[in-house]
């Protein structure tokens, strides 16, 4: 498995979306802080945490809520690149809520940043809170993040609890060592009487031969089940 060249699809850009959900004092405000973000980029700092409190938090699609969205609108607003612009997210992220940090990191793959923003991904992924985990594993560290970090990231959230389905690339970037990490945690799960994730099975099942033969037995016994269940 090596780090993908070509990007895993972007999230959709979320201005047309937020144009036809805000009211029109909310949509006016935020078009004009993104005027004043481009104008000045320190005013990010004071806009950015108003975001929520001016145009809500509801659900806005299957990627965005709305003040993420909108924070979105703000970050891509910012007229700067390179390393300038990964210290100003930087500094957004470390000082905000949960929600600000969020947003950060749900906006990544629409910045031009290379590898600049890792740390704010590896700083996340360091974290316990599940919510940050998911938004850090999206396109952006899909494509970035080196395939020892990757590995370890998905096996974080299988301990966290977090399914894999919304982990971005892992049918792309699923490969060996990645089935046998998984295989020996499928096996302490076992010897312990507990129950094996399902959603690891297929990248285990992918890869045959990190199995081994003490645990083969009980994974085909659980792999019969779950086929039994999905016919």
């Amino acid at each position: 498995m090596a780090v993908t060249t070509a990007s895993p699809s972007a999230p959709p850009d979320p201005h047309p979306a937020l144009i036809s959900v805000l009211d029109d004092t909310a949509r006016t405000w935020l078009d004009e802080s993104a005027a004043k973000v481009a104008a000045d980029p320190a005013a990010v700092r004071r806009l950015f945490p108003a975001v929520r409190r001016r145009c809500g938090h509801a659900r806005l699609d299957a990627y965005w809520t709305v003040d993420e969205a909108a924070r979105a609108v703000l970050l891509t607003a910012l007229p700067l690149r390179g390393q300038a612009l990964a210290d100003d997210v930087t500094r957004l992220h470390r000082h905000g809520d949960p929600a600000e940090q969020r947003a950060v990191l749900r906006t990544l793959p629409l910045l031009d940043l290379g590898d600049l923003a890792l740390p704010l991904v590896r700083e996340t992924l360091r974290g316990n809170d599940t919510t940050l985990i998911e938004a850090a594993l999206g396109p952006y560290a899909a494509a970035h993040l080196p395939d020892a970090e990757y590995r370890q990231a998905v096996l974080k959230c299988v301990f966290c609890e977090i399914p894999l389905d919304r982990v971005t690339g892992l049918d792309t970037r699923a490969d060996r060592e990645l089935a046998r990490m998984l295989a020996d945690f499928a096996h302490e799960r076992l010897a312990a009487g507990r129950d094996v994730p399902q959603d690891i099975l297929p990248v285990v099942r992918a890869f045959p031969d990190v199995i081994g033969a003490e645990l083969k037995h009980a994974l085909t016994d659980r792999l019969t089940d779950i086929l039994k269940e999905e016919s």
